[in-house]
């Protein structure tokens, strides 16, 4: 009986956990998606601006992580300590943050320095709260059980609710014309954002970690968690980065965010651009668009025996070497393959996402040999997820600063708006470097990744026992 509500309890926790999951992908996959378009081409906002928000959000971007993550990991307030209360208060705040970006300020001219105001607010704003909300979630991931097996049912779940959450892209498309109908576009966010609301404050009111469970449990973070202090923050960073795996770890993500944020940003504009509109109308385009965000789920959720059987390692860097060589296939094909390069442009996004989703399993194994090298009482689950991102996120702000240069190199600015074209020669340079970049960058951020990933020694996680019992 007492293993039967165990394992009952395991359940509502993983389904606890994974309504935040659905409530940041209903809404990261619209705000990836389209946000640079948005402020590209109906806003109008000038390469200068658009650049210098970029920079700032890298900075903020980079250090608010560990920050929080530390606030999280050593702060003697509930509403920081405790990872379900962090996500329950953070929530109204997050998805407040959400809607910033799809309402203009006023009435835009072009290269209007408001816009600019706007998009770096909107962007440090949102990213802030999905910090201070998705750091609680992700140490709940480390925290709420140690076994493989738990891990692997927590993907499972959230695999599920990423789908769901997936769709909002589809959807979106649908229902605004890809974002040509603002009105509607604008309904469908204020939607996504009441239900992301909904589902957070259910994962703040139900969701546990092992280290929560109890008032005394409670008690006892507090009173472990140490003062405050600058050294300390260096301290404790320096045990983390100074671990190779970790290190290891985080250079090949910094790619794959990179990788992933050039493709959220940018696949919509490239296939605008390269596919003629008579071939695929704007429906199926907008289904090719939800294809890339809801297979990746389907993927990983299939995967789910074979990451079982032989752990994310293998898996992770076989599908490195799968995008270098469809890189290689495509660029020898050339660019007039329409229904290939669709292909190739959703499998190439199904693939990263994929890999991607996978990343919280190696960076738990990381907390836990984090925890027991050192000693700690608790794991440092939130500095840890922290720290990564402090290296990994900057690739969030300059996948779309490079992109944006290069194409403005070739008068992506004047030659974007396909009914006010009268230079031909000037549109085949355009496409030209668009389908060097759909293939070249995938090329080369696979052969790092293999570079760096091939070293990374915890891999037979899968089929090790605890490291530390479950309480």
């Amino acid at each position: 009986m007492q293993q039967k509500m165990s394992w009952l309890g395991i359940e509502q926790n993983a389904l606890a956990f994974s309504f935040t999951t659905l409530a940041a992908g209903l809404m990261n996959n619209i705000l990836s998606f389209y946000y640079v378009k948005l402020f590209l081409n109906h806003y109008k906002i000038s390469e200068r601006d658009f650049q210098q928000a970029q920079v700032i959000f890298m900075v903020w971007n980079a250090f608010n992580d560990p920050l929080f993550g530390y606030l999280q990991d050593n702060s003697r307030l509930p509403c920081c300590s405790q990872r379900r209360l962090s996500i329950l208060y953070g929530a109204p705040l997050y998805a407040a943050a959400f809607l910033l970006p799809w309402f203009p300020w006023r009435e835009y001219t072009e290269g209007d320095w408001l816009c600019g105001l706007h998009l770096l607010v909107a962007l440090c704003a949102y990213d802030g709260m999905l910090t201070f909300v998705l750091l609680a979630q992700c140490s709940l991931f480390a925290e709420i059980s140690s076994r493989h097996d738990s891990r692997l049912q927590l993907i499972k779940y959230n695999q599920v609710a990423s789908i769901i959450g997936s769709s909002s892209v589809l959807f979106c498309g649908l229902l605004s014309n890809n974002m040509e109908n603002i009105s509607h576009f604008q309904l469908v966010v204020l939607t996504v954002a009441a239900l992301a609301l909904a589902c957070m404050v259910y994962t703040g009111r139900h969701c546990v970690s092992q280290y929560e469970q109890g008032e005394g449990s409670t008690k006892d973070m507090a009173s472990n968690a140490p003062n405050l202090s600058w050294s300390s923050i260096f301290y404790l960073t320096k045990q983390i980065v100074t671990q190779r795996d970790f290190l290891l770890f985080v250079s090949m993500n910094f790619f794959q965010v990179f990788h992933l944020a050039f493709l959220n940003n940018f696949m919509m504009i490239f296939a605008d651009q390269l596919i003629p509109r008579n071939l695929l109308p704007t429906t199926v385009k907008s289904i090719m668009y939800g294809a890339g965000f809801i297979c990746p789920q389907l993927l990983v959720l299939s995967s789910h025996s074979l990451l079982k059987k032989y752990g994310y390692y293998k898996i992770i860097l076989s599908v490195f070497y799968v995008e270098l060589c469809s890189a290689v296939v495509m660029l020898i094909l050339g660019p007039t393959h329409y229904y290939l390069l669709s292909f190739f442009l959703v499998g190439n996004m199904v693939m990263v996402s994929a890999a991607f989703s996978l990343f919280n399993l190696p960076l738990a194994d990381i907390i836990d040999a984090d925890l027991q090298k050192y000693k700690r009482s608790f794991p440092l689950s939130s500095m840890v997820f922290g720290t990564n991102a402090l290296f990994t996120k900057p690739a969030q702000s300059l996948a779309p600063m490079l992109v944006v240069t290069i194409l403005n190199q070739y008068d992506y600015e004047r030659l974007k708006d396909i009914t006010t074209l009268t230079d031909q020669s000037g549109l085949e340079d355009l496409h030209r470097v668009m389908f060097g970049l759909i293939c070249l960058t995938p090329m080369c951020i696979a052969l790092v990744q293999i570079l760096a990933w091939t070293p990374f020694s915890i891999r037979e996680s899968h089929a090790d026992v605890p490291k530390y019992l479950d309480s």
